[in-house]
């Protein structure tokens, strides 16, 4: 029996995030693409809520990302996180582990990345992060406003992702590109990022009690002069 008026519960994701939106606990949205919040646009994750990235590399590869003057608003709970992962883990809302995908498979996916305003060493004022392609404008990171707010992100997990998106290049798992210190990033989970698992570039946020499990590369790594604290946190390395 089929009942129309049955909510969907899994909502594809096919273009850039343009107005206020909330992503709602009790669905998994899928990331068909690399889809960026723009400039002045506010996302809300509910806590509980799932987002899973198709496959895709090179510039096809999936990710989301948070421009310059947007703000990510994904306040999950201990008892119910928002959960980044892939396609392919069977993973639904109300569950917590995955009931299919082993705790080492990575590249499945690309990532999150959260750029802002915040000041940066580089040749320039503004540049463009690694892994956006230079075509997309939404890809710039770096400014002069050290307290800038990119939102709260707290009780977030982000698993098997940092597909290949060229010769040796990867999509970290949480990428902070320029990252002001008005924002806020507390319990924080990395598992099995083909790259990096958490990368700043810059920036002046400071991160607060998070875990890194099975990096193919660092678990924690900084360049372009980070001016910020990473206070208690975890590194398990792949056995």
């Amino acid at each position: 029996v089929l009942n129309v008026n049955e909510e969907e519960t899994i909502i594809p994701v096919t273009g850039n995030i343009t107005g206020n939106t909330t992503w709602e606990t009790g669905k998994v949205y899928t990331l068909e693409s690399r889809i960026s919040v723009v400039s002045g646009v506010t996302l809300i994750i509910e806590p509980g809520v799932i987002i899973k990235g198709q496959a895709g590399t090179g510039a096809n590869a999936t990710a989301l990302l948070i421009a310059r003057g947007a703000k990510l608003m994904a306040e999950g709970t201990a008892d119910a996180p928002i959960i980044f992962t892939s396609v392919a883990d069977e993973i639904m809302p109300g569950e917590i582990a995955s009931p299919n995908l082993d705790n080492t498979l990575n590249g499945l996916w690309g990532g999150l990345l959260i750029l802002g305003n915040a000041p940066i060493s580089a040749d320039a004022s503004s540049v463009q992060i690694e892994g956006i392609p230079a075509s997309d404008p939404n890809g710039l990171f770096g400014g002069n406003d050290p307290a800038d707010n990119s939102g709260v992100i707290r009780y977030v997990s982000i698993r098997h992702g940092g597909t290949n998106i060229g010769e040796g290049n990867e999509i970290n798992g949480l990428t902070l590109g320029g990252v002001g210190a008005g924002t806020i990033i507390e319990h924080i989970g990395i598992v099995a990022n083909q790259d990096d698992g958490i990368e700043w570039f810059g920036g002046t946020v400071s991160v607060k009690n998070a875990i890194v499990w099975n990096a193919g590369d660092d678990a924690i790594d900084t360049d372009m002069s980070w001016d910020g604290i990473l206070d208690n946190f975890v590194v398990i390395s792949p056995g």
